[in-house]
C-alpha cells in the first residue's frame, strides 16, 4: 500500500487531500506544529497525525507532500530529500489525485469556498456522488473533502503559491480577480497573469464560467479558445447567460430571487430561496447553479438544493445569541470581503449595533491593501483592530498598525492588540441587541470562543 506523508497536515489544503487519499484506501501520515479540528478529522478517517516535526515521522513514506508554509529547512523535508523520497507541493500532486475525473475548479479572490461548497452539495444532494476538496468545512456535508464514486471532482482552485496551476479543469469558474496575497504576487499584474495561466489549463473543449459583474473576471473571456464554451453570470440588466432578478431579503434573513437562464434568445426562470445572506452569496449561488446546469442537472432540483444550503464554516457563521448578543465567525481577510459581509449584516440586522473585530492577516496584505482596509469598516458602528497575525512573515521595521487604525473611516475604531484583552473589553461593552462579527483568517476566533463560554456561564448562574 502506497504511503503518503503530509508536512502541515492540519491546514485546509493538505488535510483535504489526506482525507481523499484515506478514502481511496492509501496509508496516510502527517505532522503539524499543533493539532486542529481538521487534523482531528484526518485521524478520525484513519490517518496518523504527529504533533511537532521530527525526521523519523517520514519513515516508510513513498511520497512527502508539504504545505506552502513549510520551508526547505523543515527537518522532515530535509530527511525526505536526503532519503531520496519525492517532496511535492499541492500543485505538483493534484493531477495524480484527479486522474480520470471531470475536474470542476472554482477560482477567484473571494467567494470560492462558498461556491465550491455549494457545487459539492448540489452534486451530492442530486446523487452524483462527487469527489470534492473545499477550503473549509461545508456545513451540509460536515467535512472539507470526500472521495466520491462519481465522475466529477469539485475543487476549490486556490491561487496561493500557484496551486491552481496543477489543475486541468473540464469546467472552470472564476468569481472575481482582485489583487491579494502580495507575498506571492507583489503586483496586481502578476496576480492577473496567474489567473490567465489558470484559464490556459482549461481542457481544449472545456467550459469557462465568469462573473460578469467583476471586471477582473470578465477580462478573462479573452482567453477562451475556439472549441471552448463561455458562460457569464451576474445581476440583471447585463445580458448575461445566467442572471439574478427580483432580489430581496426573505424572512429567514437569506435572499429570494429568480435566476433567468438565457439560451439562444429563449429564457427560463427558476425561483431561488437562499438561507444565507448577502448579494455576494446571490452571485456565488448563480455561479454554482450555472455549473450544475452545464453538467445537465435538472434546474428545479438545483434550486431546491441551493435552498437547503446552510453555509460554510467561518463564512458568516452564526454561533447564536448569548445574553442577547449575536456572535458571528467570519474568515474575511480582504477589504472587499469585509465590506460585503458587513453589508449583509446591515441588511439582516438594520436596527442593531454592529461590532467588527478584525485580526489583520499578514503584514504584506495589510500594507499593500492599506487604503482598502481604511474604507472597509463603514458598515460597523464599532471596530476593534488586533495585532497582525503574521503567519509566515516577519514584521517590517517601519510598520505600525496604529496608523491604519487611525485611518479607518466612518466607524468608531480602536486598537486592542491581544485577543484576551479584546474579549475582556467586549464583555464589558457589549449590550443586548448587539451583533459581533469576528473577522479572522488566523486565531482570533478564540475571542468568540471565550465570549460564548463566559456568556453561557453567566446565563447558567
Amino acid at each position: 500500500m502506497e504511503h503518503f506523508h503530509f508536512v502541515g497536515i492540519g491546514g485546509t489544503g493538505l488535510s483535504a487531500i489526506a482525507k481523499v487519499l484515506l478514502e481511496q484506501g492509501y496509508k496516510v501520515s502527517g505532522s503539524d506544529l499543533a493539532g486542529s479540528s481538521l487534523s482531528d478529522m484526518v485521524k478520525e478517517s484513519g490517518g496518523i497525525v504527529y504533533i511537532g516535526h521530527q525526521a523519523e515521522h517520514i519513515q516508510g513514506a513513498d511520497i512527502v507532500i508539504r504545505s506552502s508554509a513549510v520551508p526547505d529547512s523543515n527537518v522532515e523535508v530535509q530527511a525526505a530529500s536526503d532519503s531520496g523520497i519525492p517532496v511535492l507541493k499541492r500543485s505538483e500532486f493534484l493531477g495524480r489525485l484527479m486522474e480520470d475525473k471531470n475536474v470542476i475548479a472554482i477560482a477567484g479572490s473571494h467567494g470560492k469556498t462558498t461556491t465550491t461548497s455549494m457545487v459539492a452539495w448540489i452534486l451530492t444532494a442530486l446523487e452524483k456522488e462527487p469527489s470534492y476538496i473545499v477550503g473549509g468545512v461545508a456545513a451540509n456535508l460536515e467535512t472539507n473533502a470526500s472521495a466520491g464514486t462519481g465522475d466529477d471532482f469539485v475543487i476549490e482552485a486556490d491561487e496561493y503559491d500557484y496551486m491552481f496551476l496543477g489543475l486541468n479543469p473540464t469546467i472552470a469558474l472564476v468569481t472575481n480577480v482582485e489583487h491579494d496575497h502580495p507575498d506571492i504576487f507583489p503586483t496586481a499584474e502578476k496576480f492577473e497573469k496567474a489567473f490567465r495561466e489558470f484559464i490556459g489549463r482549461l481542457n481544449k473543449d472545456g467550459t469557462l464560467i465568469l462573473c460578469g459583474d467583476d471586471p477582473g473576471a470578465l477580462q478573462l473571456k479573452g482567453e477562451i479558445k475556439s472549441k471552448q464554451k463561455l458562460f457569464v453570470y451576474g445581476f440583471e440588466g447585463s445580458g448575461f447567460d445566467y442572471s439574478a432578478q427580483n432580489v430581496h431579503t426573505n424572512l429567514q434573513g437569506g435572499v429570494d430571487f429568480e435566476i433567468v437562464v438565457t439560451n439562444n434568445g429563449d429564457q427560463e426562470s427558476v425561483q431561488i430561496s437562499l438561507q444565507i445572506p448577502g448579494d455576494h452569496n446571490v452571485l456565488n449561488s448563480i455561479g454554482a447553479f450555472a455549473i450544475a446546469d452545464q453538467i445537465g442537472l435538472d434546474k428545479k432540483k438545483i434550486a431546491v438544493a441551493l435552498g437547503n444550503f446552510i453555509g460554510s464554516e467561518r463564512r458568516f457563521d452564526i454561533r447564536g445569541d448569548f445574553q442577547g448578543v449575536t456572535l458571528i465567525d467570519d474568515y474575511a481577510h480582504h477589504p472587499t470581503e469585509i465590506m460585503a459581509t458587513l453589508k449583509a449584516a446591515q441588511t439582516i440586522y438594520p436596527d442593531r449595533r454592529i461590532w467588527a473585530v478584525w485580526q489583520p492577516h499578514t503584514y504584506s496584505r495589510t500594507v499593500t491593501l492599506f487604503t482598502g482596509f481604511s474604507k472597509a469598516f463603514s458598515g460597523a458602528d464599532k471596530t476593534i483592530v488586533l495585532d497582525v497575525f503574521a503567519a509566515r512573515e516577519e514584521k517590517p521595521e517601519d510598520f505600525n498598525i496604529k496608523d491604519l487604525v487611525n485611518a479607518i473611516e466612518n466607524s468608531d475604531a480602536r486598537f486592542i492588540p491581544e485577543k484576551d484583552q479584546a474579549a475582556a473589553y467586549l464583555m464589558q461593552e457589549l449590550s443586548p441587541g448587539d451583533v459581533l462579527l469576528v473577522f479572522t483568517a488566523g486565531d482570533a476566533i478564540e475571542i468568540n470562543d471565550e465570549l460564548e463560554r463566559s456568556m453561557s456561564a453567566q446565563n447558567v448562574n
